[in-house]
């Protein structure tokens, strides 16, 4: 299951991540917002989302706002996330394959909806190639278990 957040910044864009959803038979649980209003604040769909992808509850997630930027700063507060923005198809994929993302972000206002399509395509194609990467996520592990590394 995919878990999908956003606020009121990409509350068009995600029509788009559902109509993709859709049409690959993926099931998706949305966490909102379910309005477009302004000053929705996007740590609290980043977190929703994040936390159902930490505890296994979603495979996976997608997280939309203005830029994507702000939802995946929030979402990466959360340990055992890797989210990820992406504007490009080569982004998208090398994130999965190097970095095993497990969430995407993606900014209504930096991208349109058939960009949108292509990373979304991209993204879940592609798979974690682990190996020397394995090596780094697990760094990445380290550090949220033990902030003050050096």
């Amino acid at each position: 299951m995919i878990a999908i957040g956003n606020d009121h910044a990409a509350f068009n864009l995600k029509k788009t991540v559902i109509e993709f959803l859709n049409s690959k038979n993926m099931p998706y649980k949305d966490f909102g917002a379910f309005e477009k209003v302004e000053g929705i604040d996007y740590p609290d769909y980043a977190l929703k989302v994040a936390h159902a992808v930490s505890s296994g509850e979603c495979e996976m997630g997608i997280l939309l706002c203005g830029t994507g930027i702000g939802v995946s700063i929030a979402a990466n507060k959360i340990r055992g996330i890797r989210a990820a923005v992406c504007t490009d198809v080569f982004s998208a994929k090398a994130t999965r394959n190097h970095n095993n993302a497990n969430i995407l972000c993606l900014g209504e206002r930096v991208i349109g909806t058939g960009v949108a399509w292509e990373i979304l395509e991209a993204f879940f194609a592609s798979e974690f190639e682990g190996g020397r990467h394995q090596r780094r996520v697990e760094k990445i592990s380290d550090i949220e278990k033990n902030p003050h590394l050096k």
